[in-house]
């Protein structure tokens, strides 16, 4: 089963147990995404808005790191103009703990009214 999942405007695909790097997130300990797209092991794809509201991806927040130094520097010839910049990315490393899919949470859904109409 993998994922679609999108975060700091951009997309990535996950796997149970993978290891990526995404813009920083400030936040601690578990993260939870609402994937885009889901596929199950079978290659059934689920790709519906409302039925992608109860699917979940859990990651857990593994520590910080910075990405490579992206120079900058801007010239205008006989003028004496220079300009030099940088930029060094933050990211977060996440690893994928888990992956619920929609039909978990359809099941609880059936499975309680059934309940209570037996009672």
């Amino acid at each position: 089963m993998y994922a679609i999942i999108r975060t700091g405007g951009k997309q990535a695909k996950v796997r149970e147990g993978d290891v990526i790097d995404v813009e920083r997130l400030h936040a601690e300990g578990e993260v939870t995404f609402t994937p885009l797209l889901l596929v199950d092991a079978k290659g059934k794809v689920t790709s519906g808005r409302e039925e992608l509201k109860n699917a979940r991806v859990t990651a857990k927040v593994v520590g910080a790191t910075t990405g490579d130094k992206i120079d900058m520097f801007k010239y205008k010839n006989k003028t004496g103009y220079r300009r030099r910049g940088g930029h060094r990315q933050k990211y977060t490393t996440i690893e994928v703990v888990k992956i619920e899919g929609p039909k978990k949470a359809a099941a609880k859904k059936a499975a309680e009214p059934a309940a209570g109409e037996e009672g």
